[in-house]
């Protein structure tokens, strides 16, 4: 874990972001770890304190887990490298119920009958969604409109409208059917929105879905099973277990 401190050099982290954590209380909580650690340790000859730039390479809803690549140092400057990187989610689609954030954040204010839905329209209805797709974003996401996150609008119950966007499903495969519940693993290129994808596979089957679950599994070459949860990395920088929280 000395690689962490590296700031010459700077390091790329690959962490596990937990269920209600947003991506930046991720990055922050990693960049509290490093300053402390940092202030435990001589200060350079030049007597300058150190700075340390922590940044993301794409953001991962709150109610979702998996992979987050968390660039430390110089490595910050190389974000929109990572952030194009293909991505691998798993998770499940919930069929017969819609929720205006596409996922759990809200509550079911419609449901519909599914027992007409049969498996072979949802394999139909994954390969729709699969190539290039011009996907309407969720109106609950962090995209800004005259200065404001789409999401703060939708909070307040604004009406808006956001323009559909060029995206690209390398591949959508079914792993299992227990309706209402579709689980999946998709590949997606940058800017694909999962919750947009279970709204768009709902109104294909002339129903509705939403987000049940979602773990992003990899991102190009750096995979899930790599990466340190929060506590491994407290535990590297000497912290205490009370300080493990999002402070």
């Amino acid at each position: 874990m000395k690689d962490l401190l590296d700031l010459d050099t700077g390091a790329v982290l690959r962490v596990y972001k937990p269920y209600t954590w947003t991506s930046f209380d991720v990055t922050k909580k990693i960049q509290r770890l490093v300053l402390r650690k940092l202030s435990r340790m001589p200060r350079p000859a030049d007597g300058i304190k150190r700075k340390v730039k922590v940044g993301h390479a794409g953001t991962l809803d709150p109610l979702a887990t998996g992979l987050l690549i968390v660039c430390i140092g110089k490595e910050t400057k190389n974000i929109e490298q990572y952030m194009g990187m293909p991505k691998t989610y798993t998770g499940s689609f919930y069929l017969g119920a819609f929720r205006p954030s596409f996922d759990k954040e809200t509550s079911v204010i419609d449901t519909y009958p599914i027992h007409s839905i049969t498996p072979v329209d949802v394999y139909a209805a994954a390969k729709q969604l699969t190539g290039e797709l011009s996907q309407v974003p969720p109106l609950y996401s962090a995209i800004q409109k005259d200065g404001k996150r789409a999401y703060e609008y939708a909070r307040e119950g604004v009406k808006m409208e956001l323009a559909p966007r060029k995206v690209f499903v390398h591949s959508f495969e079914i792993t299992d059917i227990a309706f209402p519940l579709i689980s999946f693993k998709i590949t997606c290129s940058k800017g694909t929105y999962i919750r947009s994808l279970a709204r768009d596979f709902g109104e294909i089957l002339n129903n509705a879905a939403y987000l049940d679950s979602l773990c992003r599994t990899e991102i190009g070459d750096f995979s899930l099973n790599e990466a340190f949860t929060l506590d491994e990395l407290a535990e590297s920088f000497g912290e205490e277990l009370s300080l493990r929280r999002k402070n």
